[in-house]
């Protein structure tokens, strides 16, 4: 059986969120396409009848600086973000979390837009941007609009786009600047394509040996992509020691909210483990910062 009746190949961004609209139901749009073809495949996705390619659209492979931001395609494989210079330079967290996403041939294919519209909570790429602050631009067949990252987040798996009507185009990124700096830590299983049990970034500036500025971001830790905003107002102020690891880290346990997993872990290991990678990282991205 087909898994599709048209498959479309649009030049412009504008162009793709036409087709999307205008094609017979139900219609979807495909990029690295390492999870929809599985779907599809595997009779976990319904056929489609239009495939709308967004691979051939240059906008969204783009990769550059715009006044004080960094601007990054939504179509633009993880393995190119890794090897970056400019990302590398400004988004090291971001860096991280898309060299550990799948193996060398997922992260060939695979994009940043994908890893962030499949909307699961513990997504690597999902959780660098969010800490980074990142702030997301789709397109419609209305005009673009620009929202925080974290606003797309509906539940499990579930976004705010609209898939008939919507493309995620590009994130842009704050340029680093002096005394700032990022980290991701990762806890999987030991294959090298294994799901994360636990997963956490931290963006933090520092002045005078004190935070002055923090985000601190964790998958899984609800039903969407999570801030820890309470631990992010608990480092400011402060310096990054041993004292000031530890409130964190209570503040961290007691505001995230942890699930067992039957396949991944329980609860209480992923609470053993936050507190670690949370240490792990804050000691990192403070070190960067100097």
């Amino acid at each position: 059986m087909s898994l599709w009746k048209e498959y479309l190949r649009p030049t412009t961004v504008q162009d793709a969120v036409l087709a999307l609209a205008s094609a017979p139901d139900p219609s979807c749009a495909i990029a690295g396409g390492t999870d929809l073809m599985l779907d599809l495949q595997q009779g976990h996705h319904p056929p489609v009848h239009t495939l709308v390619d967004l691979t051939n659209i240059p906008e969204m492979r783009i990769l550059e600086v715009r006044g004080d931001e960094l601007i990054i395609g939504a179509g633009l494989p993880h393995n190119q973000i890794v090897a970056s210079p400019l990302v590398q330079q400004n988004a090291q967290a971001l860096v991280e979390a898309c060299g550990l996403i799948g193996g060398p041939q997922v992260r060939n294919m695979a994009t940043l837009g994908g890893n962030v519209a499949h909307a699961l909570p513990a997504a690597d790429g999902t959780i660098g941007l969010m800490s980074l602050n990142a702030q997301a631009e789709i397109a419609s067949p209305d005009g673009r609009r620009r929202v925080p990252l974290r606003e797309i987040f509906v539940g499990p798996g579930k976004s705010s786009l609209d898939a008939k009507r919507e493309i995620l185009v590009s994130f842009a990124i704050p340029l680093r600047k002096e005394h700032q700096a990022s980290a991701f830590c990762r806890i999987m299983r030991a294959q090298g394509i294994a799901l994360p049990i636990l997963n956490l970034a931290v963006w933090l500036e520092r002045q005078n040996g004190l935070v002055t500025d923090a985000h601190v971001a964790v998958g899984p830790a609800g039903p969407v992509p999570f801030r820890a905003s309470q631990t992010e107002t608990c480092l400011l102020g402060k310096p990054i020691n041993d004292q000031t690891i530890s409130a964190a880290q209570e503040t961290l346990l007691a505001e995230a909210t942890f699930r067992t997993s039957p396949a991944r872990a329980t609860a209480e290991y992923r609470r053993q483990l936050v507190v670690v990678l949370l240490k792990n990282a804050l000691n990192t991205a403070w070190e960067r910062a100097a």
